[in-house]
């Protein structure tokens, strides 16, 4: 049996590469008690205001039930509100208080330093192929681009 070093199989590098970059995401957001992940669906809801709870879901590529679990510790952290939509009594449409708004402007520059810092050393071409690559993974693992 040949010996392989995990750093040989691209999953590995792919899912290492990840858990860095998100791990000193943490790291920086841990002063503003906020996650990764709900930091990403509060960047969502405060770009998208009104937004429906699947809407948010699919846009964060996250299941339901997990998006759900996160809308509601955003809603008691007091980041976000949401409401009943007028056209579906099942959904809900979700808002980012002045509070939530307010930290994804604080934080922004910290998730922008944080990518910077994870591609320091390519180039702008190779960061273009690079995003491209990705996409191509994404949409290849049965993903839908989401803009």
């Amino acid at each position: 049996m040949p010996n392989f070093a995990p750093q040989q199989f691209l999953g590995f590098i792919l899912g290492s590469a990840y858990r860095g970059i998100s791990n000193q995401f943490a790291k920086a957001l841990r002063p503003y008690d906020i996650t990764p992940e709900q930091w990403s669906v509060l960047f969502m809801i405060s770009r998208h205001e009104g937004i429906n709870q699947k809407e948010v879901a699919a846009a964060v590529v996250k299941d339901q039930p997990t998006t759900a679990r996160i809308v509601e510790l955003l809603q008691k952290k007091g980041l976000i509100t949401k409401s009943t939509s007028p056209s579906d009594r099942r959904a809900f449409l979700l808002y980012a208080t002045e509070e939530g708004k307010a930290l994804i402007e604080l934080t922004l520059p910290l998730e922008q330093e944080n990518i910077s810092a994870a591609v320091a050393g390519l180039q702008p071409k190779q960061l273009t192929e690079l995003r491209e690559m990705l996409d191509i993974i994404y949409h290849n693992t049965g993903n839908m681009h989401q803009e």
